[in-house]
Formats: structure tokens, C-alpha cells, sequence
């Protein structure tokens, strides 16, 4: 995590938020590269991922921004990174979701114990920036 948000808890959340976010896009291209005989259904579809992912990186960098130039964080603009960050976990769980149908599905990861763990990786990852954002977001909650 880097630390140039001070006392501005938004940026915290944030910055999270764009580490995270460019790490699932990246996955999207680990995955299509590791299981080179994916079926195109999810190869397509991992490549709009890629792109939503992208773009949802683009927006949460935008608001760093946003949030770097305020002297303060105006309520709009927090209620705004609260809307966005929860877009993100929701986003997040579907890209899980996405991993494990590839992984149960895919006759390219069912015979794979490499693609197996890394789509196990990949799983882990993300989940775990679901569970920072709960913990930042609402304080101590559980799944």
C-alpha cells in the first residue's frame, strides 16, 4: 500500500482500489496466456474483462486525483468514492466469479493442475482486496 494519503481515509481506499484493479486486468492476460487452448467463449470474454477492468482502473486514478487536489474531501466527493469503490467489490466478485466457471468449465483448466493454481491465485487475490475494502469501508466485517 503507499502511504501519500495521510489523514484523507478516501485515498486509502483508493489506492487500494487502483493496485487492485490493474492487478485483476493484468490476470485477465495471464490467464489466456497460461491456458493457450481456452475456449473462445472465455477468451472473448476475458477480454472484455480486460477492458472493464481497465477502465474501472482509469476512473478510480481519476478520483486519486480528484481527492490528491482537495484541500479537503467534499461530502459529494466521499459519498462519490463510496459508490465507486462498491462498484469495485461488486465488480471484483464477478471476476471471480468468472475464474471459477473457467476453472469447474474449461476442459483447458479441468486437466491442468498449473492453470488450477493459478486461477486458485487469482481467486485469492482478489478476494483479498474484497475483504480490505470491507474492513476500510465498514470496519470489521466478516464475508
Amino acid at each position: 500500500m503507499q502511504f501519500y494519503y495521510g489523514q484523507q481515509m478516501p485515498l486509502r481506499i483508493l489506492d487500494e482500489a487502483e493496485f487492485w484493479k490493474m492487478q485483476e486486468s493484468e490476470h485477465t492476460v495471464v490467464i489466456r496466456q497460461v491456458l493457450t487452448n481456452l475456449e473462445n467463449q472465455y477468451v472473448e470474454a476475458l477480454k472484455q474483462w480486460e477492458q472493464a477492468l481497465t477502465g474501472t482502473h482509469q476512473e478510480v486514478v481519476s478520483y486519486v486525483e480528484s481527492v490528491i487536489r482537495s484541500q479537503y474531501v467534499p461530502a459529494q466527493l466521499h459519498q462519490q468514492v463510496i459508490q465507486l469503490v462498491t462498484y469495485c467489490l461488486d465488480e471484483s466478485m464477478k471476476f471471480i466469479e468468472l475464474c471459477r466457471q473457467i476453472k469447474i468449465n474449461s476442459s483447458a483448466a479441468k486437466n491442468n493442475p498449473i492453470a488450477k493454481t493459478i486461477l486458485d491465485h487469482i481467486i485469492r487475490e482478489s478476494e483479498y482486496f474484497i475483504g480490505i475494502a470491507r474492513v476500510i469501508l465498514y470496519g470489521d466485517v466478516q464475508g
